[in-house]
């Protein structure tokens, strides 16, 4: 079922742990730089802005990561349903939109400071993983570690949020920091580092990296 809303820019950050939101679909571009990030960001954006989008799709989020050689614009969006977005998007007018997502399912979430208020940074920590039994591991890992760990260790770490891809394939660590200097400086810590080496020494597991993230644009309910 599809309904007409009416439709203004938003610029808040989703919640990512809300409970109405039973799917989650991630989509990514490699581009040359800023620029053709915001180019490729705002004619999907503008797209889902003049469409009638099914009334399950509860919000939808626009990112650009902050590295300086190697940028990224990704899509974020949480569906009470599944059903309805793949025939959405690949009805809309922009190319770009119509790329296959990966969809997730959100496993479990660690807030840390969730009153410190909305995230600046996003961090996305991605895994590759043999099977669902490996994606629920090391999520049980890597979060007490988090849970175990110094306050100090994590200052800035608003919350972490692990989903696990629906194919068994991948894991996803969003977590939300206050800033990218508290992000930056938790990498030289104690507690990235464990969680790093849990990773590692995890068989069927394979730490792929992270990327870090601005909200750009964002489209909601």
């Amino acid at each position: 079922m599809t309904r007409t809303r009416t439709r203004t820019q938003q610029t808040a950050a989703p919640v990512i742990d809300r409970g109405d939101a039973h799917a989650v679909f991630m989509t990514y571009w490699h581009v040359a730089g800023q620029e053709q990030g915001r180019a490729v960001l705002d004619e999907i954006a503008d797209a889902w802005e003049g469409a009638s989008r099914p009334a399950d799709v509860l919000s939808f989020s626009c990112y650009l990561s902050t590295g300086s050689d190697d940028f990224t614009a990704m899509t974020y969006a949480q569906c009470a349903h599944p059903d309805g977005y793949r025939p959405f998007i690949r009805a809309l007018p922009a190319q770009a939109a119509r790329m296959e997502p990966v969809e997730y399912r959100l496993h479990r979430s660690v807030p840390l400071a969730p009153e410190t208020g909305p995230a600046a940074s996003v961090v996305i920590a991605s895994f590759d993983v043999d099977g669902r039994e490996r994606q629920e591991h090391i999520v049980s890992s890597v979060t007490e570690n988090i849970e175990k760990s110094p306050r100090t260790d994590q200052r800035g770490l608003i919350a972490s949020h692990f989903h696990l891809s629906t194919d068994g394939t991948r894991v996803i660590n969003f977590a939300e920091w206050t800033s990218d200097e508290e992000h930056i400086a938790f990498l030289e810590g104690a507690t990235r580092h464990r969680s790093l080496r849990l990773a590692t020494h995890t068989p069927g597991v394979r730490p792929i990296g992270f990327t870090r993230y601005h909200l750009y644009r964002a489209i909601g309910s």
